[in-house]
């Protein structure tokens, strides 16, 4: 990452910790960022985004599978909070064609520290400004975290969370979303007509 992306990075990362210090007071649970357009979620497949390791990638390498992208940051602390539990069930659905995916806004040396403190043992990338311009465009206009994107196999929003994903929603969700991929898996043999 070259100083000038580095420098937009930080300052970017910044301006939505002091937004997210406001918009992540406690919400009333009523409240459900609308669905976005396939368009931002087509770009969000398609962004290349690097590990810690500085491979890069994107999240259409998962593409029919059930996807969970968790948006976190070190400095949010229901994130921080959150990230524990991610990790217990990302290994108990890990043989059910289920990924977990962290996207980390903030920069490669704290999030290395912060996986030495609470490892992570699914996919953790680094955001960047334009994973942060999608932010509002998939259903968090606030910008705030943790935010979390549950994906069908299909690649579409199954759901979506502003605040902490409860680990019983988390999982409802999930066991959601496999059964709507063993149905779409069912149903087009059974649809089809002898000649």
């Amino acid at each position: 990452m070259n100083r000038l992306s580095r420098t937009g990075l930080v300052v970017a990362v910044a301006i939505l910790a002091a937004v997210a210090g406001y918009q992540l007071r406690p919400q009333p649970a009523a409240v459900t960022p609308a669905i976005s357009s396939g368009d931002a979620v087509g770009r969000l497949f398609a962004l290349k985004m690097n590990d810690l390791l500085g491979n890069a990638h994107s999240l259409a390498e998962w593409r029919g599978k059930v996807l969970v992208v968790n948006f976190w940051a070190t400095w949010c602390t229901p994130c921080r909070e959150e990230i524990p539990e991610f990790s217990r069930i990302s290994q108990k659905f890990a043989g059910k064609n289920v990924q977990f995916v962290g996207v980390a806004l903030d920069t490669a040396d704290k999030v290395a520290a912060f996986t030495r403190e609470v490892p992570i043992p699914y996919q953790t990338l680094l955001g960047s400004v334009d994973s942060i311009d999608l932010l509002g465009e998939l259903g968090n206009t606030a910008k705030g975290l943790p935010f979390t994107l549950i994906f069908g196999s299909d690649g579409a929003i199954r759901h979506l969370k502003l605040g902490v994903l409860p680990v019983a929603q988390l999982e409802e969700q999930l066991n959601l979303a496999l059964a709507a991929t063993s149905h779409q898996v069912q149903h087009p043999a059974q649809q089809q007509t002898p000649n």
